[in-house]
């Protein structure tokens, strides 16, 4: 018996693979293209046929792949399902919250203790202290995969209960990730216009991340206690920004679209007569969704 059994061998799932052999487990990996778990057997993972031998070969199961659909194509035949009783499965495929709650509910049918998890790292992170696996689901899952967890990233923090949880917060995040590169391929095209160095402008906003999470974390507290008056900034102010930010595209003849639809989002807000609150106010005009 192995303590873990990989399924599914692209970059993430063979950099979760090789952060496991590294400290001490005991894995056995499958993947549809059997030559790419070759590497991991010469490191000292055990090579399953088929998806069922690795469900069978340890007591925790960790599912690395496309989607939950491909996920739900490769447990669903009813070997596999038998080899998971009783264990535990650990999904961490990108996905929604509902279907989080999908795959737990198929879980439980079959016997299955269910573990929903989000990986907020790239591969070559993997077994170090910067990344993080965020999991939610079986409060008894989360114990006995814990310690394996805790081999494949720096932290795995367990969101509680509701299995929906950790899809929610990976999403928050790319959230925030994909809508800050899309402002900084922007703000890239503003200095290549002007001759500036790109390079430049990714240090120094690598250099100021601190204070602009201070902002971040101060608009959530706004946002969470519902107090929007009283910022140092305002709604109003941010909109007239970001209307600067739509003129200097307009002149210098670069796509605006990235300022133009930011722009459009908080003249919503001055419109619904929240210019003198804070900017978080904006998410008012996002719960209405129009």
């Amino acid at each position: 018996m192995r303590d873990v059994s990989i399924i599914g061998l692209g970059p993430m799932g063979i950099a979760l693979a090789r952060a496991l052999l590294q400290r001490g487990a005991r894995v056995t990996v499958w993947n549809r293209t059997r030559e790419k778990a070759e590497p991991l057997a010469a490191e000292g993972a055990a090579t399953a046929a088929t998806v069922a031998e690795a469900a069978k070969a340890s007591p925790v199961a960790v599912v690395c792949v496309a989607d939950y659909q491909a996920t739900h194509r490769l447990l669903e035949p009813g070997e596999v399902a038998a080899a998971l009783a009783g264990k535990v499965l650990v999904q961490l495929s990108t996905g929604t919250p509902q279907d989080a709650r999908s795959g737990e509910a198929w879980a439980k049918q079959r016997g299955v203790d269910y573990l929903d998890g989000a990986i907020l790292a790239v591969p070559s992170q993997m077994g170090k202290p910067e990344s993080t696996i965020l999991v939610s689901g079986s409060a008894t899952a989360y114990r006995k995969s814990k310690p394996l967890l805790e081999k494949m990233a720096g932290t795995a923090p367990y969101l509680g209960q509701n299995v929906g949880a950790a899809s929610a917060v990976d999403l928050a995040f790319l959230s925030h990730l994909f809508m800050g590169l899309l402002g900084f391929y922007h703000g890239a095209r503003i200095c290549e216009d002007e001759g500036l160095r790109v390079a430049d402008l990714g240090s120094m906003l690598a250099d100021v991340a601190p204070a602009i999470g201070a902002m971040i974390k101060q608009d959530g507290n706004v946002i969470q206690g519902g107090a929007y008056y009283g910022s140092e900034s305002s709604l109003d102010t941010c909109a007239r920004g970001v209307e600067i930010i739509v003129r200097q595209a307009r002149e210098a003849r670069i796509d605006g679209a990235i300022p133009a639809f930011a722009a459009g989002l908080f003249k919503k807000g001055v419109a619904a007569g929240l210019g003198d609150e804070a900017p978080a106010a904006l998410i008012k005009v996002l719960r209405k969704g129009v």
